[in-house]
């Protein structure tokens, strides 16, 4: 495991990544990762972009929550993102490792997709769910596309574990406090796995 620069939105994101891979297995050697809390939103993200560029880390991962945008996925469900695909003509920006990382995460016993996540500047509901899917997105989030460029030359990637889904949006406050417990204890076995994994460029 190289050195791996990990960018979380949410400070919740944030201590969960950094609880599992303290929790990382018994023999196997702990990923040397530094996580850094970036803020929700593309205007933090795009801020936080150049500070991540001065940042060491072999690679930038950016790990933490997201919205499913077809009901193939669950709550809890772990999106590996392919490439990821900003508003406005932004991207696609390519992923690294992702078929690496989609297998360390699956002897983790995680459910993975690997996809398309569409970044957005405000929360997808509705419709905006609908014509992000038929542009070829499985997952959506708001910050990834514009921590991208926080990567440099280094390899970049994007772990995405599913709070909400179509049938169970974040306007529901009960669907909202048991989506986001059920994605934190994911999103803690996730992190765990990530001494499986060498981003592709680096082996």
């Amino acid at each position: 495991m190289s050195d791996l620069l990990i960018a979380a939105p949410l400070r919740l994101e944030a201590w969960a990544i950094s609880v599992g891979i303290r929790s990382h297995p018994t023999g196997s050697r702990r990923p040397r990762a530094q996580v850094h809390r970036t803020g929700m939103g593309p205007r933090r993200a795009q801020a936080m972009a150049p500070v991540l560029l001065d940042r060491p880390g072999e690679a930038l991962l950016v790990m933490g929550f997201g919205g499913a945008l077809d009901e193939h996925s669950d709550v809890g469900d772990v999106v590996v993102a392919d490439a990821v695909q900003g508003p406005d003509g932004m991207g696609p920006v390519a992923c690294a490792g992702a078929g690496e990382l989609t297998g360390a995460l699956e002897r983790r016993g995680l459910h993975v997709r690997r996809g398309t996540v569409a970044s957005v500047a405000r929360l997808a509901m509705g419709d905006t769910r609908v014509q992000l899917r038929e542009a070829g997105a499985i997952a959506v989030d708001m910050e990834s596309a514009w921590l991208a460029p926080g990567a440099g030359e280094r390899p970049f990637a994007v772990v995405r574990v599913i709070t909400d889904t179509p049938a169970r949006e974040l306007t529901n406050p009960l669907h909202t406090v048991a989506g986001v417990a059920r994605a934190m204890a994911v999103l803690r076995r996730a992190a765990g796995a990530l001494h499986e994994w060498t981003p592709e460029g680096l082996r």
